[in-house]
């Protein structure tokens, strides 16, 4: 008898503040209990620096008009834009068995999986977590767990203006450089790379995809949601 795979429910948000959205992550996270359902989160945020619970205000060199939001996750700073693609695994990782640093490196490893997609060589750096092409990040990773289940997640730079990192030392690295699969293989669309992004994290997770519309009504948190 074939083993019962759990569901992965992928909710797409279309484009948002950072704000509400980190807040209906947080409440999720506190009112899911042990039997709630794994989530995925997609959405591309309106241009914003956070910076990660112990990161160093001295790394934002010059925000101008781009806000700066301390949050909780792990980390320094970052930056989100359009044409980034942000995925924030709900995760119960002990109803899983795993730890937070195989869940980082499972999710690790569906970024590189899915930059081989399109040939790209990828990797990881031991001690900086995140994906590298070269010596440029293509992608971060900040994370927090709370009762045993993950919230906030990974930035994946695709389709965007790049030009917001020179204002920030990126993940407290001094000089580290960036990219994005358009410069690199010439891939600009965010539904192309999402859904191969959504199979390797599955993949990865064990967990099968169920595509949803959009987050319950007692989640919305006045955010005005963009249907798949």
């Amino acid at each position: 008898m074939d083993a019962v795979i759990s569901p992965l429910n992928i909710r797409q948000l279309g484009q948002q503040a950072y704000q509400p959205v980190w807040d209906a992550m947080e409440r999720y996270t506190n009112e899911r209990g042990d039997d709630g359902l794994d989530e995925l989160w997609l959405v591309e945020h309106d241009p914003v620096y956070t910076l990660g619970q112990a990161g160093k205000p001295d790394h934002v060199l010059m925000a101008g008009d781009i806000p700066v939001i301390r949050c909780n996750r792990g980390g320094q700073v970052t930056y989100h834009g359009p044409g980034q693609i942000v995925a924030y695994p709900l995760i119960n990782i002990r109803r899983l068995g795993i730890g937070v640093r195989e869940l980082v490196c499972r999710i690790e490893q569906a970024i590189i999986d899915t930059c081989a997609h399109w040939n790209i060589v990828a990797q990881r750096r031991e001690g900086a977590p995140g994906v590298y092409v070269g010596n440029a990040k293509i992608a971060a990773l900040g994370l927090r767990v709370r009762h045993g289940c993950s919230f906030h997640g990974l930035a994946f730079n695709v389709n965007m203006d790049l030009a917001p990192f020179f204002g920030i030392n990126p993940c407290g690295y001094t000089g580290l450089q960036v990219t994005q699969m358009l410069e690199l293989a010439g891939i600009a669309s965010m539904a192309d790379v999402t859904a191969v992004l959504v199979k390797q994290l599955s993949q990865q997770l064990g967990l099968q995809p169920i595509w949803l519309a959009e987050l319950p009504s007692s989640l919305q948190c006045n955010i005005d949601l963009v249907n798949a």
